[in-house]
């Protein structure tokens, strides 16, 4: 995970270099007040591919959930192909209170969710430009996205007592999502690639923490692997 969370912040940095060179390199002149919310700036192509995997993989975990939630609702004694044991199992999931927090179930939030996202890559990839208040209100959505996942992540381990692979798939995309749109809101030069420095060091910490407390928590499980 690490690896990854190394790759992505190469790629948002390269894309914050890629501003800075639109702009005079002393970075003496700030930019217009009145233009840091409206101003279209550029974004890099490696943040659209970034943005493109993200949005499939998330897109893909929430119709496999919804697929296989209908099937249950169609014949309870389905099996879902995730559902490999007690421990592993999205059916297990799936048809507790907490897999229908709104009182539908939840990859129905992920299909509008990860559409965005979806089309926010393919503008990016097609050279839009887009500006801060855009991304402004991708990342304030992600952030939300971001605290519900962190409430089944608790649920999951902790209450339910199983681990279902293909919300594991969108726990891990949704901060990838997260901080790369916060990171074009934040300003151009120095300053601005500092704070994104800073940032990115929060995506290693977090896969390290969520992997520590699924190893902690169902540790007699996995040593029965080996």
């Amino acid at each position: 995970m690490s690896d990854d969370a190394i790759t992505v912040t190469e790629v948002v940095l390269d894309e914050s270099a890629v501003d800075e060179s639109t702009v005079d390199e002393s970075t003496s002149a700030p930019e217009p007040t009145g233009n840091f919310w409206t101003e279209p700036r550029a974004t890099s192509a490696g943040a659209g591919w970034v943005l493109l995997v993200t949005g499939i993989l998330g897109m893909a975990a929430a119709i496999a959930l919804l697929l296989d939630r209908i099937q249950i609702l169609i014949d309870p004694t389905f099996k879902p192909a995730c559902s490999i044991n007690p421990i592993i199992s999205c059916g297990s999931v799936m048809v507790t209170d907490q897999g229908k927090f709104f009182g539908f179930p939840n990859p129905m939030l992920g299909l509008p969710a990860f559409a965005v996202i979806l089309v926010t890559a393919v503008l990016v990839l097609g050279r839009v430009k887009l500006p801060r208040w855009y991304w402004l209100g991708q990342a304030a959505g992600a952030f939300l996205g971001q605290i519900f996942v962190g409430y089944l992540i608790f649920q999951s381990l902790y209450r339910i007592h199983a681990l279902c692979p293909y919300c594991m798939v969108v726990w891990s995309v949704v901060p990838i999502i997260l901080l790369l749109s916060i990171s074009r809101v934040l300003p151009d030069g120095g300053r601005g690639r500092s704070m994104r420095e800073t940032l990115w060091l929060a995506l290693p910490l977090y896969y390290v923490v969520v992997i520590a407390m699924i190893t902690v928590q169902f540790w007699d499980y996995w040593k029965t692997l080996f």
